[in-house]
C-alpha cells in the first residue's frame, strides 16, 4: 500500500474526550465493507460512554475511504451507523444536500447520501476537488445541525 506515514501534527482523540463535543464526524478507511479494525477498536473503547449514555442525543455523521468502486462504501456506512445507534447518537446523513455535485457523472467520485467518501486505490489516489467540496459541505452541514440542537 502506498498510504503516507502518519504525521505527528495530527492530534489523537481519546474515547473519554468525546463527551466534550457537541457533535461528530467520524472518518475511517473501509476494509471489506466495514470500518478498519483500528476504528472499531476505538468504538469498542467507548464502553463507559455507552454505559452512561454520555453521547446520547448528539449528532454524528460519517465519511470514509475505500480502495475502489465496489469496495463497500455504502455497506461501510450501514455497518458504521450501528456504532452511533448503540450510543443513542443522532445519525446525520448527507442526504442530497450537496446538490448537483451528488449527481456528477463526469469523474470518479466517492460518497453517497450516507456521507462523503473517496477512492484511495492502492493509496496513491488523492481525493478530487469535488470529493473535497462534498466533505467540506458535510462538515458544515453537521456543524449547523449540532448548533441548532445545542440551543
Amino acid at each position: 500500500m502506498k498510504a503516507p506515514p502518519k504525521t505527528n501534527d495530527v492530534p489523537v482523540i481519546r474515547p473519554h474526550q468525546l463527551k466534550e463535543a457537541d457533535g461528530f464526524l467520524f472518518g475511517f478507511p473501509s476494509r471489506f465493507g466495514v470500518m478498519a479494525a483500528q476504528c472499531k477498536a476505538f468504538f469498542d473503547a467507548t464502553y463507559e460512554l455507552w454505559a452512561s449514555q454520555a453521547l446520547a442525543g448528539k449528532p454524528a455523521g460519517i465519511f470514509w475511504s475505500t480502495g475502489f468502486h465496489g469496495g463497500g462504501q455504502e455497506l461501510t456506512a450501514l455497518t458504521a451507523v450501528t456504532q452511533l445507534a448503540h450510543h443513542g447518537m443522532l445519525f446525520v446523513p448527507l442526504g442530497y444536500t450537496f446538490g448537483s455535485g451528488m449527481f456528477e457523472m463526469n469523474e470518479v467520485k466517492g460518497g453517497s447520501s450516507y456521507g462523503a467518501g473517496t477512492f484511495a486505490a492502492d493509496g496513491s489516489r488523492q481525493p478530487t476537488d469535488l470529493e473535497l467540496q462534498q466533505a467540506f459541505h458535510q462538515g458544515k452541514y453537521v456543524a449547523e445541525i449540532a448548533k441548532k440542537l445545542k440551543r
